[in-house]
Formats: structure tokens, C-alpha cells, sequence
């Protein structure tokens, strides 16, 4: 008769990657690119470079430039072919077919594990590309140039990666760290005023859970971020990504196996209104929103005082956030499910009890939040009849 066995592993695995901040990036005399892929080399690096359409319209010069930059310290790095192009914004997730294509390429010019696949773009294209870099080989060396505020103090900096499959935003992803992540504010310069502006929400969000110092911040240099100021877009994009970067290595969970998800506070909602207006909205704008509605809801459940409440709406409202859209409205009550769904288990949401502390709850109460609609949308009236 056979016994019942079990045999059990257990081990833990180190993860250490750097978020390098500079200027001119592909400028020969800035040699933090050509140190970074060739620090671990036993002979000369490969590298593929994938590349945001719209910074590439943006900066008509950067294809040269990388390409240069590469033929100036050929002894030590050199490019795999053409730098590929993909859209920029949520094509780049919308579209599966994109990640085959850049299989095919890493397929076609024997990107290994000790090879690099680099991609610069916004958040959306190196969500895209990390993907594709984290199942090449079980995983191939990935370098992320940010090139938009939110991607440079939020999900550049972080571990996670994924697509739009099925309808819904990041069902298919995995959690893998990039090699190094490279800010170079230099790519900021030429964003439009919305994306600009959107990146701010995450900064506000993380400062609204964490960090009363950071938020107080925010508040007074409300006017020079609003009016592009780069050295406080600088700091700013600094001190929120160090602050994310924190969580992720003193939470516990940085793979999120668990239901906790502190980071998302205001993204149930923002998720669902993406989806609703059809990705016009912008993450950040769509975050900015969220916002109001959970700040609003923790007030009218007791938790936030109406002072705090002010503070939180005014600040965004000073920086240019539009704190309601039209798809806000009961539909996007579904966001709680799907959210609870891309958690798993059990439904956590994040809620305030004042600005730089917030606690999470299990349960939301729908007409309450119905009424944190309303008041959003009340508030937003009266900034627009002022």
C-alpha cells in the first residue's frame, strides 16, 4: 500500500534594478547607456530597440541618434537592425499582433538572456514591450526609457507588464523587472499640456496614501508645474517614483499575490471610464477622476473631512484636471467587479482618512458611491460657472 507523501520548496529570489535619471540620453558624451548594457558583457553587447511612433514624430532627430550612438561605442554594443516603430497610447496594447512582432525580431537576431531588448515610449509601449521581453526566452534583459511624466514616476519604475485582451485593460501580463530604467527628462519637453498634466495624478495619488510632506509639495508648486516648469516636473517625477519604488520593496508583496493593492487607489474607477470613453481619456486623467470619486466617498462615508476633501479637488482642479466626464455614471459601478476580478479574491479598495493615510475596505456601498458621483460632477459645475 502506497504512503502519502509530499515534498515542499521554498526559496526566495532577489530582484535589483536601477532608475537612472539624466539628460540627452543618445548624446555620445552621455556614456550611461553604453556602461549599463555593457557592465555583465563577455563580448560585445546586443541590443534591439523598440520605439514609441509618437516620440519618434516628436523627436525627429532620435532615430539618428540612436543609431549613432551605437556606431560611436561599437567596440562594446551593437544594434540588431532597424529600430522597430509601434504606436504609441493604447494601440500598443490593444493590438496582440504587436508582441509577435517583436518576437520575430528577437527571434531573428538571437536575442539571448544576456542580450538587451530597450524600448523608449510612453507607458503603454513599454508595458507592450516588456511583455514581449519577459516570455522571449523566459525572460530577456529589458531597459525601459520612459518618456512621458506618468511613465517616469509610475509604471516605468515598477515590475509589472501587459496587454488589453478580452476587453479589459492588463489581462494579459506578467510580473518581471527590468534590467535598468533610464529618465531622461530631455524626452518631457515636447509632450502636449494633457500628458503633461496626466502623470501629476499619480504623483497626487501616491502623496494622498503616503506622504503628507509630498502632497503639501504639490500644493505649492501647483503653479509651476501648470505652467511647465521643468526642474519641479524633475523633482516631482523624483520623489514619486522613490516613493513607489519604497512600496514595492518594503510591502511584502511586490508580485501582488495577495488582494492588497494600495498603488491603485482611484484606479478601480479609472480602469472602467478608459474602457467606457474608449481609451480617449488619458490613464492620468482617468486616475484624476478616480480620485475625486474615492476621496468623495470616503467623506461621505465619515472618513475624510470636507477640509481635506476641498484641498484634494482644488489642487487637481488647479492643475487642469477635468474631474468628471460624461461616462461617469452608473456603469462604471461594473469596475468594481472587474476590479475585484483582476485582484483576485477578495474586493480591496483604498479609501482616505486624511490626506497621506489611507486604509483599505472590503466593500463598497453602491449609492453611496452614486452620491460621490453626483458631488464630482456638482463640484466640477461650479469650477466651470466660476
Amino acid at each position: 500500500m502506497k504512503k502519502e507523501r509530499t515534498l515542499e520548496q521554498k526559496f526566495q529570489v532577489n530582484f535589483q534594478f536601477k532608475v537612472l535619471f539624466t539628460h540627452h540620453i543618445f548624446d555620445v558624451d552621455n556614456t550611461i547607456l553604453q556602461k549599463l548594457l555593457s557592465e555583465n558583457a563577455l563580448n560585445k553587447s546586443k541590443a534591439l530597440v523598440v520605439v514609441d511612433s509618437g516620440v519618434k514624430q516628436a523627436h525627429p532627430a532620435l532615430i539618428q541618434a540612436v543609431q549613432a550612438y551605437f556606431k560611436h561605442y561599437a567596440k562594446s554594443i551593437a544594434l540588431q537592425g532597424e529600430i522597430l516603430e509601434i504606436p504609441g497610447g493604447e494601440a500598443a496594447k490593444n493590438d496582440e499582433s504587436l508582441i509577435k512582432t517583436i518576437l520575430d525580431k528577437v527571434n531573428q537576431f538571437g536575442i539571448d538572456r544576456h542580450s538587451y531588448v530597450i524600448a523608449i515610449g510612453g507607458g503603454a509601449v513599454l508595458d507592450a514591450v516588456g511583455f514581449a521581453a519577459a516570455i522571449a526566452h523566459r525572460g530577456v534583459r529589458h531597459i525601459r526609457i520612459p518618456t512621458t511624466v506618468l511613465s517616469q514616476n509610475d509604471s516605468g519604475i515598477g515590475v509589472k507588464n501587459g496587454i488589453n485582451t478580452y476587453g479589459k485593460k492588463n489581462f494579459t501580463g506578467c510580473f518581471a523587472s527590468p534590467y535598468a530604467v533610464i529618465n531622461d527628462a530631455t524626452f518631457l519637453s515636447t509632450l502636449d499640456d494633457r500628458d503633461w498634466r496626466a502623470g501629476i495624478a499619480e504623483a497626487i495619488k501616491v502623496a494622498l496614501i503616503k506622504d503628507t510632506d509630498f502632497f503639501e509639495w504639490i500644493e505649492m508648486e501647483a503653479d509651476a508645474l501648470t505652467n511647465r516648469d521643468m526642474e519641479a516636473m524633475v523633482e516631482l517625477i523624483y520623489r514619486c517614483a522613490d516613493l513607489h519604488m519604497q512600496h514595492i520593496r518594503n510591502s511584502g508583496d511586490a508580485f501582488e499575490q495577495g488582494s492588497s493593492r494600495p498603488l491603485d487607489f482611484g484606479h478601480w474607477a479609472a480602469h472602467k471610464l478608459e474602457q467606457l470613453s474608449n481609451f480617449s481619456l488619458r490613464h492620468g486623467e482617468a486616475v484624476a477622476i478616480g480620485i475625486a470619486l474615492d476621496s468623495a466617498y470616503s467623506h461621505l462615508k465619515g472618513h475624510l473631512d470636507q477640509p481635506s476633501l476641498d484641498r484634494i479637488l482644488n489642487l487637481m482642479a488647479k492643475l487642469g484636471f477635468e474631474l468628471h466626464h460624461p461616462k461617469l455614471t452608473d456603469q462604471v459601478i461594473q469596475g468594481l467587479e472587474e476590479f475585484r476580478e483582476h485582484l483576485g479574491g477578495q474586493l480591496t479598495i483604498m479609501l482616505l482618512n486624511a490626506i497621506g493615510n489611507g486604509f483599505e475596505v472590503h466593500e463598497m456601498d453602491e449609492e453611496v458611491v452614486l452620491e460621490a458621483m453626483n458631488n464630482v460632477k456638482h463640484y466640477s459645475a461650479q469650477k466651470l460657472e466660476v
